[in-house]
């Protein structure tokens, strides 16, 4: 007898490679070719490609899907994953400057989790916010070429920054993993 289940079927969009999110040729992400040259130039690639999986695993939901809560006490949602990265870029900007803070863009601590809400005007926000982030971040690191030189108050290094981002954005890649298979089945790489 089958079992009930409140559960959505695991499925794909890919026909190539089962375990794949889209077919090779409908990924964004751009994987043939050669590789970035350098070290500067690989740390960006992984980054933009981890930015990229964040948004292909948020696509095609709609704002209640988005702000849906994983399982119970926990208040992650992959619109609280977006709008967490958009207040860590702003965060990491603050690590390289010498001067006052940024504000928070969501207010108090956890907001950015605990207050994403199922508003269409909220999940557009949120990717406007992320966007403004990053491009801002990136813009402030790109007259920093030397992956050695310490930035900062903290005298971080653009490397130990470059890489502390791939890591945040792979680990919440493997958030948006679980949330998005838990909202409509869908897996893959």
């Amino acid at each position: 007898m089958a079992r009930m289940t409140d559960q959505p079927a695991r499925w794909t969009r890919a026909t190539t490679y089962p375990d794949m999110w889209a077919d090779p040729d409908d990924d964004p992400r751009d994987t043939e070719g050669a590789a970035p040259e350098g070290e500067l130039a690989t740390l960006q690639d992984f980054l933009t490609n981890y930015r990229t999986t964040l948004r292909m695993k948020c696509e095609g939901l709609d704002a209640e899907q988005l702000a849906r809560r994983s399982v119970p006490p926990s208040t992650m949602s992959l619109l609280g994953l977006v709008r967490h990265l958009a207040e860590v870029e702003r965060d990491w900007r603050n690590w390289i400057s010498d001067g006052d803070p940024l504000p928070k863009l969501y207010g108090a601590r956890d907001a950015d989790f605990d207050q994403a809400v199922a508003e269409q005007a909220q999940v557009d926000a949120a990717y406007r916010d992320l966007e403004r982030e990053q491009a801002a971040t990136d813009a402030a690191l790109a007259g920093h070429p030397d992956l050695g030189e310490r930035l900062g108050k903290d005298r971080i290094s653009v490397r130990e920054l470059l890489v502390h981002r791939i890591e945040e954005y792979a680990r919440h890649c493997g958030h948006a993993d679980l949330l998005r298979e838990r909202i409509d089945g869908r897996v893959g790489q």
